[in-house]
């Protein structure tokens, strides 16, 4: 198992939502097809046929806990991360 799909692994456990690291976090959006831009502080992850934009902000290189529950909740929504099995 590799580093995204432990990362994968630990989001969607929900056990360590304060404790994922920014750049990591970013790094899995972008694996799993999203496309980011940057306004200011704020990187907004867009993607294809899911209708939710990710807004991510970076607090002291983590993620915010809300913020990676709001990923957790796309995961899971749209039933992402078997993408991560095929590279």
């Amino acid at each position: 198992m590799g580093k995204y799909e432990k990362l994968l692994f630990r989001i969607l456990r929900g056990t360590s939502d304060a404790n994922i690291a920014f750049d990591d976090l970013r790094q899995l959006l972008l694996r799993l097809g999203f496309e980011e831009r940057r306004r200011g502080s704020h990187h907004i992850f867009r993607r294809e046929r899911i209708e939710e934009k990710i807004n991510l902000q970076w607090d002291d290189g983590k993620a915010k806990a809300y913020q990676v529950r709001q990923v957790r909740a796309v995961i899971l929504k749209y039933k992402l991360g078997g993408e991560l099995e095929n590279e």
